[in-house]
């Protein structure tokens, strides 16, 4: 009988956890990581995790400032500090921090228009942070994270973003068109004048282009006049004056 009521009293506690100890419901010591022993039937223990704990914040339904509504979700990230204050101090402290997560989530993401929301998740996700992690200080929780994973929005509204942004990509695509347009203009102009300052170089032009031409296999190229009835550009001297 006494091996028995020895063995019954045996507790294990991994390395990742922390053991709060009762006696007859008063709380007695926090038993660390290792082989341990409590009185049966008199004592008991209540375990804790203190490695990082994930825990989703469930979609809610937002109205933003600007009047559009959308269902945003996320994520917290916290670690126990403190396992005697987390379970003495609040009733499951991870439904807990659900709650003030999704509430504070709604608080945050109401404030602004949806195109704060959109660009800067990651403002919005340390605004809510810093109300969760005010609140779970004194419950002995430090608050590491939080993430806005999710953002939907209703389908007109998503086809009007895509609307958006295809006219957006034509107007960049016409602004680059036309810039290229202006570039090729310049470049032509400036050859222009290279070629009517040197009547040599339209000759040499010339005869580049009946070099592609006779690239493409052609056998006989006719013109219609005399090659010295090109124009020639003429230098005008200056005249002297008495």
């Amino acid at each position: 009988m006494i091996l028995l009521f020895l063995l019954a009293g045996i507790r294990i506690i991994f390395e990742y956890k922390r053991a709060l100890k009762f006696r007859f419901g008063s709380y007695v010591e926090t038993l660390q990581p290792g082989l341990r022993w409590i009185i049966p039937f008199v004592e008991s223990i209540q375990t804790v995790d203190i490695r990082v704990i994930t825990i989703n914040i469930v979609s809610q339904e937002v109205m933003t400032e600007d009047n559009v509504p959308c269902s945003i979700d996320g994520v917290v990230f916290f670690k126990v500090e403190s396992p005697e204050k987390a379970v003495l101090a609040v009733e499951q402290f991870q439904f807990a921090i659900s709650q003030l997560a999704q509430a504070a989530l709604r608080d945050v993401c109401g404030k602004v228009e949806l195109d704060t929301i959109l660009s800067k998740r990651e403002e919005m996700g340390k605004n809510i942070k810093a109300i969760v992690a005010e609140e779970t200080v004194q419950w002995g929780i430090i608050v590491i994270d939080v993430k806005i994973k999710d953002i939907q929005l209703p389908e007109n509204m998503r086809r009007m973003m895509a609307n958006q942004a295809e006219a957006e990509r034509s107007r960049r695509a016409q602004v680059i068109l036309a810039q290229a347009e202006e570039q090729a203009a310049h470049k032509l102009l400036e050859a222009g004048r290279i070629i009517d300052q040197s009547p040599s170089a339209i000759k040499l032009r010339l005869y580049q282009t009946l070099s592609n031409i006779a690239a493409e296999k052609n056998s006989t190229i006719l013109f219609p006049f005399p090659e010295e009835m090109f124009p020639r550009s003429t230098k005008v001297e200056p005249k002297d004056t008495e």
